[in-house]
């Protein structure tokens, strides 16, 4: 399955992966969700997994980085007709309707707009999760 998502829940998720965001992060370290992403998802992506802060190795991000671009799909982001709330959140939105996917999963809901945009439902990871299944 193909989706959008946003950094926070990635981050998250390798911090944490026993909770939600984590089974997100391991169904795409399996190889069983493809990111779709562009250059700037991509560049947030390895911006914030090497802040010290989290503490990753740069091999284990290497690694990351190299699998979502050897199994994601790269994306031509589509402009958005709408503002959000925080303009770092558009990329994500921006791919995530050029690409038609079904699924954003971000840990900030109130980021995007309420109800989806075009054929994009913006979800949290726990939500993603209940109806993965199903969104096959």
């Amino acid at each position: 399955m193909r989706l959008v998502v946003d950094t926070n829940v990635l981050v998250s998720g390798l911090l944490t992966p026993f909770g939600a965001p984590g089974i997100v992060a391991g169904l795409i370290a399996g190889g069983r969700l493809q990111l779709c992403y562009d250059p700037r998802i991509l560049a947030e992506y390895d911006e914030v997994l090497h802040r010290p802060s989290f503490g990753f190795e740069e091999e284990d991000v290497a690694s990351f980085l190299a699998q979502v671009r050897a199994q994601g799909e790269l994306v031509v982001p589509m402009p958005l007709s709408i503002g959000l709330p925080h303009v770092d959140d558009e990329p994500f939105l921006e791919v995530a309707g050029a690409a038609m996917v079904k699924f954003l999963v971000t840990g900030n809901l109130r980021h995007f707009p309420e109800g989806g945009w075009k054929s994009t439902r913006m979800v949290s990871p726990r939500q993603f999760l209940e109806q993965f299944d199903d969104a096959r």
